[in-house]
């Protein structure tokens, strides 16, 4: 089964990223746009995991400490890939974010987990593989970006998975913090 932990947003947050995302798609010739549903921040990928070891990834989500905290999303950033880009949306530096990404990282690594070896950097992918219009601009764009807050109060196990032809993340596993 293909695996991650993420944090799933509000209602609130997916309406409006939805419509920027929108906007976003509007100013484009092409790409691939995250749908409402599958809009998320991910803490750890897992990749493939057998079934028989899903229950330690829930045991080390179950050891995580930390209490609710308030995330703030902001501004629109881009990686470049060899002539088109990963749109995402920012993560405004939370110490709480990082320190649950640490504790899931030691607790997977001491279980046997091999994770990606680059630095945590929280973000929210809005489009892959995207070609933007000659005239795109940026700045105008995020100009229009909605200052967004949410509470965290939990994380949750994700399966990636093609159904129909589409990308869908099914949250299989809830852990309050």
């Amino acid at each position: 089964m293909r695996l991650f932990i993420a944090v799933n947003l509000n209602d609130e947050i997916k309406d409006h990223l939805t419509k920027f995302i929108s906007q976003l798609k509007a100013n484009s010739i092409k790409g691939n746009f995250t749908r409402r549903e599958n809009l998320h921040i991910t803490l750890v990928f897992l990749g493939e995991v057998p079934k028989e070891n899903i229950s330690l990834v829930k045991q080390a989500m179950e050891e995580i400490q930390s209490a609710p905290f308030q995330l703030s999303l902001s501004g629109l950033g881009s990686f470049d890939r060899r002539g088109d880009h990963l749109y995402w949306i920012g993560i405004e530096g939370c110490k709480s974010l990082n320190d649950i990404y640490q504790q899931l990282r030691e607790k997977l690594t001491s279980s046997g987990f091999v994770l990606e070896n680059r630095p945590f950097n929280p973000h929210l992918t809005i489009g892959r593989q995207v070609v933007t219009r000659p005239d795109f601009d940026r700045a105008k764009l995020t100009q229009i970006l909605p200052p967004m807050k949410m509470e965290i109060s939990k994380i949750s196990l994700m399966k990636s998975e093609r159904i129909e032809g589409k990308l869908t993340y099914t949250e299989i596993h809830t852990v309050n913090i």
